[in-house]
């Protein structure tokens, strides 16, 4: 039952970016300021709660299950997407700070790896 899983999803964004809209405005800036974050909290908000146990246990749990998790890569995508637009248009100084913010976190990969431990094999070899 995908359907309520769309459906939260729907409703959860359009609150999102309606908040998002009237906080913006608020704050005195002609755009939406974290309508789709706002959403996306809305969205984890409301499959943790008590009240929606009932549909989310139910049949219709693997579709809320399912946009759940594919909603929070979408909006990483989303907002990757916009901040290279706004860098491109920025300039340079713009670029090459995203560029060495890239570069400093491949650069931390090895460093998380290590303070999490190596995983372990089948047989419990690290």
């Amino acid at each position: 039952m995908l359907i309520y899983g769309v459906a939260l999803l729907s409703v959860c964004m359009v609150v999102g970016l309606t908040v998002g809209e009237y906080l913006g405005r608020w704050l005195g800036v002609d755009a939406n300021v974290g309508g789709v974050g706002i959403a996306m909290l809305l969205l984890v908000a409301s499959c943790s709660s008590s009240r929606m146990s009932s549909l989310v246990n139910g049949p219709a749990g693997e579709g809320i299950r399912f946009w759940s998790a594919m909603y929070i890569p979408i909006v990483v995508a989303m907002a990757a997407r916009q901040n290279i637009f706004a860098a491109i248009q920025s300039g340079a100084l713009a670029i090459a700070a995203g560029t060495a913010a890239v570069v400093v976190c491949f650069a931390l990969v090895p460093v998380i790896c290590r303070l999490g431990g190596a995983p372990r094999d089948a047989s419990g070899k690290r």
